[in-house]
Formats: C-alpha cells, sequence, structure tokens
C-alpha cells in the first residue's frame, strides 16, 4: 500500500522536529493533525507553513500520539511503502521520532530523473504542480495540501513509467531510482540558475562543491562534471 506523507516541522536544521503530520492511504483514509515540538518553531519555517507555537501548545507531542503509534505499525509492514516529495527530510523528520519506514519512493527524484533533457527548471512540489498542470483544490506549503498534490503528481509519474516499463515493473523501479543520486541538467538556483550543468564554468563548480548544504543530487552531479 502506498501512502502519501508530507511533514511540516519547527526548522530544517538537525536538531528541528515535526509540527505537522499529514498522510493519506489507499483506501482514502486521510490523517493530519498538529504536534507540539520540543523546539520552537523558527520564523522562518512560520513564514512558510503559517503554524504559530500558538497553534501547537495544547496539542500532544507526537511520540505521546496515537498517530505515533499507528505509523509504527503502519511502516512495520513491509509491504506498504512512503511516498514523499524530498522524501529524505521527512524520513529523517520520521527517524528522529522513532518511524523507520523501510519501503520509500521519492516524487522529487522521480521527476528529475523522467526528465533527462532537463526541460524543467524546477522540481519542487508546486512548480510541478503547475508545470504538468495536476488538476488539483490543494494549499500549499500545508501538509494535508501537499499530499494531496503529491498523489496527483505520483499518479502522473506512474503512468510514465507504466508506458516505458510496463505497470508491473514501476513500484520495484521507482524504490530503485528513490535510492540513488541522480544527475541533473540544469543548476536550479544562484547566479547559473537555469543554465545546463555542462556549461557552467569549472571554477564555479568547484567553489559549490565545498558548500556543505548540497543535497545528495546536487552533490552527485557536481562531482560528475567536476571530474567528467
Amino acid at each position: 500500500m502506498f501512502i502519501f506523507l508530507d511533514t511540516e516541522t519547527t526548522g530544517t536544521g538537525e536538531k528541528d522536529r515535526l509540527c505537522q503530520l499529514a498522510y493519506k492511504l489507499e483506501t482514502g483514509e486521510i490523517v493530519n493533525e498538529l504536534f507540539k515540538p520540543p523546539l520552537p518553531i523558527s520564523i522562518d519555517s512560520m513564514c512558510v507553513h503559517h503554524i504559530t507555537n500558538e497553534m501547537v501548545e495544547n496539542k500532544p507531542m507526537f511520540k505521546n500520539s496515537n498517530q505515533h503509534q499507528k505509523l509504527v505499525k503502519l511502516f512495520n509492514d513491509d509491504k506498504n511503502i512512503l511516498v514523499a516529495h524530498n522524501a529524505k527530510f521527512d524520513v529523517d523528520m520520521l527517524i528522529k521520532e522513532g518511524v523507520h519506514p523501510q519501503k520509500v519512493i521519492c516524487s522529487l527524484k522521480l521527476a528529475r530523473y523522467l526528465d533527462p533533457e532537463g526541460k524543467i527548471l524546477r522540481y519542487g512540489l508546486q512548480y510541478l504542480r503547475y508545470f504538468l498542470g495536476l488538476k488539483i483544490e490543494a494549499t500549499a506549503h500545508d501538509a494535508l495540501g501537499d499530499i494531496l498534490v503529491l498523489e496527483k503528481l505520483f499518479e502522473r509519474l506512474f503512468a510514465r513509467m507504466s508506458k516505458d516499463i510496463g505497470p508491473a515493473a514501476v513500484e520495484e523501479k521507482m524504490m530503485e531510482i528513490s535510492s540513488k543520486p541522480i544527475l541533473l541538467n540544469r543548476m536550479y538556483f544562484g547566479k547559473h540558475k537555469g543554465v545546463f550543468f555542462r556549461d557552467i564554468p569549472k571554477d564555479y563548480l568547484q567553489w559549490l562543491s565545498g558548500q556543505d548544504d548540497l543535497d545528495e543530487d546536487l552533490r552527485f552531479t557536481v562531482g560528475h562534471y567536476l571530474n567528467g
């Protein structure tokens, strides 16, 4: 069973924790709850998801909630697959809470993999929503809204891959792609935003390689074009 999941958090650092969790099961069941995190929500994060410390003050801590127990049980079953956009972020948040998904599909990696010519300039969930014309009523940067968009995006990606390899093989292929770094085509931020990596000056790539906050795909791509 696919479990479409998203978290909103206190921030993006190593110590940050979730303050909202939403997920949808293939059965149609939807869960969307706020939780009191063990540290304050940062102002930067409030500006994205609009969840304030006052809103979660009287909410249970996630580890003390029924949802924690339910997710532990769901992900202990190896028939269940977590689907998330930039799944590493959500998986890391869940692991901090003692929830360990066994099988994971990352729609961000799939979107990058399925765009070998670099036609898409950005791969954020909301950008893909409008680039692909996904028809869905959903609030952006809210965990519930994001899983509704995520489900529609996943349906589109699944259909695309099914044409290439057949529906029976898609699930395993998606998990395989999600487990490896993806070679990017274009830079998606900074002064070279939108430029193909093959055209970016080596001195800029060298500088970029020394930065600590590169995601797995970006670090892999920078290394590829520096050493290729």
